[in-house]
């Protein structure tokens, strides 16, 4: 793994509908939080990595020039990591091997997206292949809706028990928005609301998607050395894994995604985890929809193939249950998607530090964050623990 890296300071702005600043304002919000949480200067900067939805989306080509003065990075080295939905944790990724291969002692790594200047479905629907699958994918629902079906239908769930499931999910996320100071939409819902919600694409309604969401996230990652320099508490990277596969969507298995399931494993492997709902004490796992956090619990380990409905319904994922899942209220509740996959980090990074304030995991001390993204094409993970 190289060098040992360290994570000492998290910045997040308010999310949600920010029409109440500018664009490079956002981005600068997060970047001076996360020098205040560190206690570093810009000048203790060697590097930045940061990055974004693609350009059509942001209307701005080549964002890490626009916004370096915002990321107090004028005069450093910059490099713009881009994997649309997984760009947060390619971000996370890219500043870690920055550090671990010695390149660089201290780099900043920023996210950010203001989605409600941009077209995301417009987006997401034209990056899909052009001749056949851009008329049937219609945007992110439509992706998630065929693999949701097809991970049903390949372990024979009962429609049901998956609805009961996927409600139980938002409930939970919806109220843990609460606890958490950034979260976006913090509404209280019940099983019926759930599942009574006007369908987007069958099966997934309005209840189980995302929002559009404008946000920012920053994060320092530092050598070993400068750890004990600077004398912050600090989250250890223990594991990093990342896959991707084939651009054209019906190519490879996505009910049992081999992606993911890889990259789990190699960050396992790394970090020592030999069984991940038991080593873990808590997990930020990618849920722009409810139905696919479940495809994930199964793809990381954390139940058998198939098993995930059941295991939701006992609240094994719950806050209080044998493994918390999203207790910030994950993609459910807040997705500004160049910043997300970096939010799911920065989340472990302050339940492993203790300093998740209300939405804190007692006593955790080994974390995973994880993020999805490309043409449901990518997938990467990152372990944290609070020890080296």
């Amino acid at each position: 793994m190289g060098r040992p890296v360290g994570i000492i300071g998290v910045g997040q702005t308010k999310h949600g509908r920010r029409m109440d600043v500018a664009y490079p304002e956002l981005v600068r919000e997060a970047v001076l939080r996360a020098f205040e949480d560190s206690g570093l200067e810009p000048s203790d900067i060697d590097g930045v990595v940061s990055g974004t939805m693609p350009s059509m989306m942001e209307g701005v080509a080549l964002t890490h020039f626009y916004f370096a003065d915002a990321m107090q990075a004028v005069g450093k080295p910059i490099l713009k990591t881009e994997t649309c939905g997984s760009t947060g944790v390619s971000i996370a990724h890219t500043a870690y091997y920055w550090v671990a291969s010695g390149m660089a002692d201290v780099v900043l790594a920023v996210g950010h997206e203001k989605m409600n200047e941009g077209d995301a479905q417009a987006t997401m629907t034209t990056v899909a292949e052009p001749f056949y699958q851009r008329y049937f994918i219609a945007g992110a629902p439509g992706v998630f809706s065929m693999q949701s079906q097809m991970w049903a239908e390949r372990y024979g769930i009962p429609e049901e028990k998956i609805r009961d499931a996927a409600a139980h999910i938002s409930v939970e996320h919806h109220n843990a928005a609460f606890e958490n100071p950034y979260a976006h939409v913090k509404i209280r819902v019940t099983m019926d609301d759930v599942k009574n919600a006007r369908v987007i694409t069958y099966p997934v309604r309005l209840l189980d998607v995302c929002p559009t969401s404008d946000g920012a996230c920053a994060m320092i990652f530092v050598s070993r050395n400068k750890a004990k320099k600077f004398g912050r508490k600090t989250a250890w990277v223990k594991g990093v894994g990342y896959r991707g596969e084939e651009y054209f969507f019906g190519d490879s298995d996505k009910g049992l995604w081999q992606g993911a399931v890889q990259a789990a494993k190699q960050a396992y492997d790394q970090a020592g985890i030999k069984n991940p709902r038991k080593d873990l004490d808590v997990a930020e796992v990618y849920n722009p929809f409810t139905f696919q956090e479940m495809l994930f619990y199964e793809c990381f380990g954390f139940c058998e193939p198939g098993g995930a409905p059941d295991m939701v319904l006992k609240g094994t994922f719950d806050k209080k249950g044998q493994l918390p899942c999203d207790p910030s209220g994950g993609v459910l509740c807040t997705n500004p998607i160049g910043a997300t996959g970096l939010i799911r980090v920065a989340e472990t990074v302050l339940q492993v530090t203790g300093k998740a304030g209300e939405h804190q995991i007692p006593k955790a001390k080994t974390a995973l964050s994880h993020a999805m993204g490309g043409v449901d094409q990518f997938n990467g993970i990152m372990i944290v623990g609070s020890e080296l």
